[in-house]
């Protein structure tokens, strides 16, 4: 029986441990993604500057929370989630800049720099789902009995998941007929 008992344990131990490295592997993907985003945030602006100088105020605050994404980019999930979600929302807004240009849209670089984009929020949004899998994961062995036991003796924590939210996502769609 004792036998049986720390066969358990070692299998455990060792799948937490093995959940434990899913989940770091799946934040380095999150922050690879994230970092090749924020590195094409330069090309946008100077490429909007170009049609939009007047639009200051929009091109400031997209520079702006570039650099606030930067500094986060050894910080927590909830930190990193934060300066994301500025960035995100001010990239809306520069793309909102951007329709009343007609010239911009039709400009090779911008459409290239926009679908660029894109595909990047795509990329995160994989590595963000396989990210937040491994925590769902990790997080429930944790807290399961009995596994818990062996998480607690050898102080395994639960990890936050990383979400980011876009405001047009919580926005009620309107239909009218």
């Amino acid at each position: 029986m004792a036998v049986v008992v720390l066969g358990w344990g070692v299998l455990t131990y060792n799948r937490l441990v093995a959940l434990r490295q899913r989940v770091r592997e799946g934040w380095s993907g999150i922050d690879v993604q994230l970092k090749r985003r924020a590195n094409l945030v330069p090309n946008l602006v100077s490429t909007v500057k170009g049609y939009a100088q007047h639009e200051r105020g929009v091109l400031e605050a997209v520079t702006e929370q570039r650099a606030r994404v930067q500094a986060a980019a050894g910080a927590t999930p909830a930190d990193r989630q934060a300066a994301e979600n500025g960035l995100t929302a001010a990239l809306t807004r520069l793309f909102a800049v951007a329709e009343n240009y007609p010239d911009l849209k039709a400009d090779g670089t911008f459409v290239d720099l926009q679908q660029t984009l894109g595909e990047l929020e795509d990329q995160i949004q994989m590595a963000r789902r396989y990210y937040n899998g491994t925590v769902r994961d990790l997080n429930t062995l944790i807290e399961a009995f009995p596994s818990n036991l062996i998480a607690g003796w050898f102080r395994f924590e639960p990890r936050e998941y990383f979400e980011v939210e876009h405001d047009g996502d919580r926005a009620v769609p309107t239909v009218s007929f």
